[in-house]
């Protein structure tokens, strides 16, 4: 993300009115560019493929180092290409960060803050700009609260299903796809696809909804990861399970996809929305804190014969991925996308200069229809800033702030300031741009929220 503008505003009405024209403007604008006329392909594109996988802790991976080989078919994706090992999320919440990677927009500009919020209509995005150059688009997602009434996301496909097939959550909670479920859809779309239009390139996203909480045990993976004298197999064995299955799931996509596209034509993009604390800093679970538990995030870019096998060390965000696909295919970047463009960094290993990145963290859904009106600025809980392995937290109910040297401290154990203390003027820009989108995204019409929807949400247990 690029370096908070340092107009720190005073909040007053003036300073609203404005923020708001700039950006019905800046929306006018992108919705102006993005329903151009589809622009003629002189030469052929690649096809791309997104993987996500929902609740994904970038230290539990094989390929990241982690000592159980929970992950051979993700390890050998990160082995062929460009693999991120100091990337994070901008929130740690499913809905707001996929919603980023789309839009390589901040939540408090895109407007998708909290699960249940949809994104603000109009915006371009990823699968817009390639829709636009001739490419068939598709969503196939594992997670309840991505449904298009809630995530306004369904229109940025063409095909967009939020798989619902079955009761994941031990039979009782809700409909939600496991991975094979998903895996099956998507291939089904893909041969009718190539059926009936061969010569066109597709743009497929896949988000698989393991190994979110409860952690279900698979106890096929157990003997592989050392538990198989493990009877009541603890919080953290289940979730190793779970990674186990949804990269065994990923390993039959991509055999899938594989034998169908060629290679050298398929662009592959893989990452997490967020992580999750596993009872770390005494808490279980992601959203609303900002430790790297929760915001690091595994990502990688592989393409046969144009991405050599690379790591990428310096720091970056899933803002990154929508600026660095369109350049790595020679496409423009849409008017007002926050990302930065790796392109250089995997082609060629061009070092790019570190960057401050700011992060932010919501409460996890409406707490009810009337309150979606006002949700978005009443759900901020903390902002963060992390720049030179520095990171600041300020905890916006009551202005708690820590500071970690994320080098010696990697755990974020010690603050190196007392917990009373004023903020760094980045971190305080930051804070005051993440309010002011707020302020004006919560002068949007109340998102669509009905009462069902908000029943599954606290279920689920994004409403406390």
């Amino acid at each position: 993300m690029t370096k908070p503008r340092l107009a720190l505003g005073s909040g007053t009405r003036a300073a609203r009115i404005a923020l708001w024209a700039a950006a019905a403007a800046a929306l006018a604008a992108g919705a102006a560019w993005s329903a151009a006329a589809p622009a003629a392909a002189p030469r052929r594109f690649p096809h791309v493929l997104l993987i996500t996988v929902d609740t994904l802790r970038t230290d539990h991976l094989s390929g990241y180092g982690y000592a159980r080989r929970t992950t051979p078919h993700l390890d050998a994706l990160l082995a062929r290409g460009g693999r991120f090992t100091s990337a994070r999320t901008v929130e740690p919440l499913t809905g707001p960060s996929l919603a980023s990677i789309l839009t390589s927009l901040p939540p408090h500009e895109h407007g998708a803050t909290r699960n249940g919020l949809p994104v603000r209509a109009g915006l371009p995005s990823l699968s817009k700009i390639l829709a636009r150059r001739g490419y068939r688009t598709a969503a196939f997602l594992g997670n309840w609260t991505l449904r298009g009434q809630l995530s306004g996301l369904h229109e940025h496909f063409s095909t967009y299903e939020v798989v619902t097939s079955r009761k994941r959550w031990y039979g009782m909670i809700k409909n939600e796809a496991t991975a094979e479920d998903l895996n099956a859809a998507a291939v089904a779309w893909l041969d009718r696809h190539l059926q009936s239009e061969p010569g066109r390139p597709v743009f497929l996203w896949v988000h698989y909804v393991e190994p979110h909480a409860p952690y279900r045990y698979w106890p096929q993976y157990a003997e592989r990861l050392g538990l198989a004298d493990r009877e009541d197999p603890a919080k953290r064995d289940r979730y190793d399970t779970e990674v186990a299955f949804v990269d065994q799931a990923i390993g039959s996509l991509l055999g899938a996809v594989g034998s169908r596209l060629p290679g050298a034509d398929t662009l592959t993009l893989f990452t997490a929305d967020h992580g999750e604390s596993l009872g770390e800093h005494e808490y279980w679970g992601h959203g609303r804190h900002l430790f790297d538990d929760g915001l690091r995030i595994p990502m990688a870019i592989a393409w046969p014969g144009r991405i050599a096998a690379r790591t990428v060390g310096v720091p970056a965000t899933n803002l990154d991925l929508a600026p660095t696909v369109l350049s790595l295919v020679s496409l423009p970047r849409a008017p007002g996308f926050r990302g930065f463009d790796w392109s250089g960094a995997l082609t060629n290993g061009e070092r790019p200069v570190e960057r401050g990145s700011c992060f932010q963290a919501h409460k996890g859904a409406v707490q009810s229809i009337q309150d979606a009106g006002r949700a978005r600025r009443g759900g901020l809980l903390e902002v963060g800033y992390i720049t030179a392995g520095r990171k600041e937290i300020v905890r916006v109910p009551g202005g708690m702030r820590w500071v970690y040297d994320l080098e010696r401290d990697p755990g974020e154990l010690a603050s190196a300031v007392p917990l009373r203390s004023a903020v760094s003027p980045e971190l305080r820009a930051c804070l005051a741009e993440v309010e002011r989108g707020l302020t004006a995204a919560d002068a949007l019409p109340a998102a669509p929220v009905d009462q069902e929807s908000i029943e599954t949400l606290r279920a689920l247990g994004y409403i406390d």
